[in-house]
């Protein structure tokens, strides 16, 4: 077993079953305020401390979870979805007036990072977890179009396409029935990346007022309340830092293990 692949494999797994697990869990309400508790050091019954109205911080870590990976899930599969047939039909129309339509419309997405499509996006609809959703999908449509795109011209010159195309079968056909299933592979990689990249995404739209919003836990806003008491409650910012830094490291790993797995030149090289 791929080390990486492990590693980062149990690490995400361990984020994912918290996130599971609030839906029916968790030691405490985490909306629920104690005043007298608040600011409390990471002790019994508190495992990760209170914030300053005295709640969970180990409930709304768990509840922060399921809220940063269902953001960032949601707006990688919107990714997906919408820029693997941008890219396969480019790739297709290789050269064609349709090529240098999606390729141009990926370059201006790419001239506005999430965050300023989130400001775009809320200054007409409001902050929000699903505007935060939108937002990191649109920007990543064009790294999947790009990518398929890239990995499927690769293929359009080989043997077997041509053999597909002399058989007489369109080339939507060959897309779906030869190409698809050839860039599976990098895109399952390169969905796990994003994945990570989207939690970072999610993370500091948060931190800025413009991802989900109270009552609903998020890292980025525990990370954003916190600033200020950084000096004498440590524990308010160290943990939801350490939360997102572990997953996105789980992550990347993950991905970077499906990688050497899926394949067999890189995992030649490395043995």
């Amino acid at each position: 077993m791929n080390r990486n692949l492990l590693l980062g494999g149990l690490l995400s797994s361990l984020f994912v079953l918290a996130a599971l697990l609030s839906f029916v869990w968790t030691p405490f309400d985490h909306a629920a305020m104690d005043i007298p508790a608040k600011l409390k050091p990471p002790q019994a019954p508190h495992w990760f401390g209170t914030d300053h109205f005295g709640r969970d911080m180990f409930s709304m870590i768990m509840v922060g979870a399921r809220t940063s990976l269902a953001v960032a899930f949601i707006a990688v599969g919107i990714g997906m979805a919408i820029g693997v047939p941008l890219g396969l039909t480019a790739a297709a129309r290789k050269g064609s007036w349709l090529d240098e339509v999606i390729m141009r419309a990926n370059d201006l997405v790419f001239a506005f990072p999430s965050l300023v499509i989130a400001i775009l996006i809320t200054a007409v609809f409001g902050a929000g977890a699903i505007n935060a959703i939108i937002a990191i999908g649109i920007f990543n449509i064009p790294v999947f179009a790009r990518i398929t795109r890239s990995a499927a011209l690769s293929l359009w010159e080989r043997d077997f396409i041509l053999a597909a195309r002399v058989a007489g079968k369109s080339s939507t056909r060959i897309s779906l029935e030869h190409i698809l299933p050839n860039v599976t592979n990098l895109l399952i990689v390169q969905g796990t990346i994003q994945f990570s990249l989207g939690i970072l995404a999610e993370a500091g739209l948060s931190y800025v007022g413009l991802g989900a919003q109270p009552p609903t836990p998020s890292w980025g806003r525990m990370l954003a309340d916190a600033q200020t008491m950084v000096s004498f409650a440590p524990h308010l910012a160290l943990i939801p830092g350490l939360a997102i830094i572990l997953t996105v490291l789980g992550l990347n790993l993950m991905g970077d293990g499906l990688r050497d797995h899926l394949d067999p030149r890189l995992r030649v090289s490395r043995t």
